[in-house]
């Protein structure tokens, strides 16, 4: 695809799914208390499926009432930490259940399609780890699903709902920040992403991530969040995409890239460098945006303002908590920071008290229980979800 037809393509798809404000209407960072409690299936019990289960167990309001899974080993597995929970291994079983007031779709990216679908045209208000699809037109079949059936459909895109990430985004424009110049992110960590399987015949199920077919490789499975950041910090789709990648470490058979790059520039010549390995762990994942009074550096758990020399000082800057990095000082960014401190609730090197994906969660749970509008809806995960596709499809082309 040239680079021409890609940004044709991407304002195409900007103008089908746009629609919802990038800016979130609300700032929290105290533990979420639902307007009624709630009963929750959860469709996919790997290890993103029992993450979460996790991250509902510290909601009060929130009972986790069925887990399905096709595999029976994960599915005892997620049993044993969902207690008292029911396990099945058909889906339409959880969009069948009464009591079941909302559903988690948490399987590989290329299932969700119609998974999606039955959840929407069942009622249920779901929550769709990003990617939403593993091709476009599945992410855009979902996100028009959503909006006719007006079923809540909310997107796990995670910085849309971190507390400091919303604190940040704030900034952006103000005289905080200024005038973007570019942004830097990455992802790097030494893992595998082949898994062992627990059941005869089950590898190429398991190994999902690494089948050429179905996966989106680093770019897709990763970089959608990381690409949703930006975009949502520059408030506006990128116009152009380009990249590589290559098999730095995990020569074992794999054809799926374990180290990429990828540029993402917008109409105004701000410019994304992002890259992602499994070779190697150093710096971890965070993205960072410089602009023209400031740079913004954003690690999920922390968040941290840079100043220039020149920059005017903010009135809230008195009761910001500093930390140096080198020949640098770093102003924390934390959402509601007096409050929690309060509270005893910040984290030493003041960092968040949850993950990004309890604050998700509990954005949807919100959504679900008191009406409120989503951080990230269907279409917005829907056009986070075909950059993501669009990156993987430059590194593996080179283009």
């Amino acid at each position: 695809m040239s680079g021409s037809d890609r940004r044709t393509f991407l304002l195409q798809t900007a103008g089908t799914l746009a629609g919802i404000s990038l800016l979130p209407d609300t700032l929290s960072a105290e533990p979420v208390r639902l307007a009624a409690p709630t009963r929750v299936g959860l469709i996919g019990a790997g290890r993103h499926g029992r993450a979460i289960i996790a991250e509902l167990q510290k909601m009060p309001d929130v009972t986790i009432g069925m887990v399905c899974d096709i595999s029976p080993a994960r599915r005892r597995t997620a049993l044993e930490r969902a207690s008292g929970a029911e396990g099945v291994s058909d889906y339409r079983a959880v969009l069948g259940k009464a009591d079941i007031g909302a559903v988690i779709l948490a399987t590989p990216t290329h299932l969700h399609r119609a998974i999606a679908l039955d959840a929407i045209a069942a009622g249920k208000p779901l929550y769709l780890e990003v990617p939403i699809a593993h091709i476009v037109e599945d992410a855009r079949a979902i996100a028009v699903a959503a909006e006719r059936g007006g079923t809540l459909v909310y997107a796990g895109l995670q910085g849309r709902a971190n507390p400091s990430y919303q604190r940040a985004r704030g900034l952006v424009g103000s005289d905080a920040m200024r005038d973007p110049v570019s942004l830097y992110a990455q992802f790097h960590r030494k893992t595998s992403w082949r898994f062992p399987a627990s059941e005869p015949g089950s590898e190429k199920s398991v190994n999902w991530r690494l089948d050429p077919e179905v996966s989106t490789g680093l770019a897709g499975e990763i970089g959608t969040t990381q690409f949703d950041v930006a975009s949502w910090l520059m408030g506006r789709l990128p116009s152009r995409i380009t990249g590589a990648g290559a098999l730095r470490f995990h020569k074992d058979g794999r054809t799926v890239p374990d180290t990429v790059h990828a540029d993402l520039t917008w109409d105004d010549g701000v410019n994304l460098h992002w890259q992602a390995t499994l070779a190697n762990s150093y710096g971890g994942q965070y993205e960072t945006m410089h602009a023209t009074n400031a740079a913004i550096k954003l690690a999920w758990t922390h968040a941290w303002l840079f100043k220039e020399p020149d920059a005017p000082t903010q009135g809230w800057e008195v009761y910001a908590t500093r930390q140096q990095f080198f020949n640098d000082e770093g102003i924390v960014l934390v959402a509601d920071a007096t409050k929690l401190s309060a509270q005893g609730a910040l984290k030493k090197g003041a960092g968040l008290p949850y993950s990004s994906l309890y604050y998700t969660l509990a954005d949807w749970l919100a959504c679900v229980t008191r009406g409120t509008a989503a951080t990230s809806a269907a279409r917005d995960g829907a056009r986070a979800t075909a950059l993501g596709i669009l990156a993987n499809r430059a590194i593996l082309t080179g283009e």
